[in-house]
């Protein structure tokens, strides 16, 4: 007697076929359309949790740019500044700073000027 692959193959689509419940029309239950769509759908979640690291800068940066401009100077003049004095403060503390402590992050203003 042989033997068949059914309780695993069921196991394996019931996966799929749970990651797929949300989709329109055959997208959520015909396999192949299925397993077409969630591999579409991880591979474009792999992709967005990478982005957001980057929509996260700049966002930052943009933050940190409106409060450099409020103190007189610009974005790269500030950056530049801390370089040079030796600031090792990273872009989400800067941002953080600009939007809830104004006067710490205009003190570092005038240390990146001078």
């Amino acid at each position: 007697m042989r033997i068949k692959s059914g309780v695993k193959t069921r196991a394996h689509k019931k996966k799929y076929f749970k990651r797929a419940k949300g989709n329109y029309s055959a997208k959520r239950s015909r396999w192949r359309m299925v397993k077409q769509q969630v591999e579409a759908s991880m591979h474009r979640a792999y992709t967005g949790r990478k982005d957001r690291k980057g929509d996260f800068r700049s966002l930052w940066i943009q933050r940190i740019n409106a409060a450099c401009r409020e103190n007189g100077t610009s974005y790269s003049q500030f950056m530049a500044g801390l370089k040079k004095v030796g600031v090792l403060l990273n872009r989400k503390m800067l941002s953080e700073m600009a939007v809830r402590d104004g006067q710490s992050f205009k003190q570092l203003v005038t240390l990146a000027r001078g």
